[in-house]
This record gives C-alpha cells, sequence and structure tokens, in this order.
C-alpha cells in the first residue's frame, strides 16, 4: 500500500516536471539576443604576473615578517607548554 502511495507521487512529480521543461523552453526563445553577448567577452589572464605581484604586496606591507615570527613564536610557545 505504502509503495503505491509513494510510487503515484513520484509519478506525478514527474508529469510535473515536464510542464516546467515546456514553460522554461518556451521563455528560453523569447529571451533577448544581448544576453547571448555576456559570454563573448575574453578576458586577458596572467597567472604568473598575478602571482608575483600577490608575493610583491604580501613582501612590501611586512605580511612576510608577521608570518615568519609567528612561525617561530608558535613554535616556542609549543616548545614550552607541550609535556612530553
Amino acid at each position: 500500500m505504502l509503495v503505491s502511495v509513494i510510487q503515484h507521487d513520484i509519478t506525478t512529480w514527474l508529469i510535473g516536471m515536464t510542464h516546467w521543461t515546456d514553460t522554461l523552453q518556451l521563455l528560453h526563445w523569447h529571451l533577448p539576443f544581448d544576453l547571448l553577448k555576456l559570454g563573448d567577452k575574453v578576458l586577458e589572464t596572467d597567472p604568473f604576473g598575478d602571482v608575483q605581484r600577490a608575493f610583491g604586496n604580501f613582501v612590501k606591507t611586512g605580511q612576510a615578517w608577521a608570518f615568519l615570527i609567528g612561525l617561530v613564536a608558535g613554535y616556542l610557545i609549543r616548545t614550552f607548554t607541550s609535556f612530553g
């Protein structure tokens, strides 16, 4: 009995999904063609240049020194507080 109820609900849901796809296809055909040009933009990428600029900014802002000091301080704290 329970299986037949679940099967009926699933098939009804699938039939409802076909109506949604028909509606979405109808909406798709009425989209303006200007939306198709959104994916045509070509971006100039330079991954190595981006990494170099990021590292330069990391050093220039002093974050590299803060990182090294944090590593040393963390190691010392771990060494003095470990019980083993």
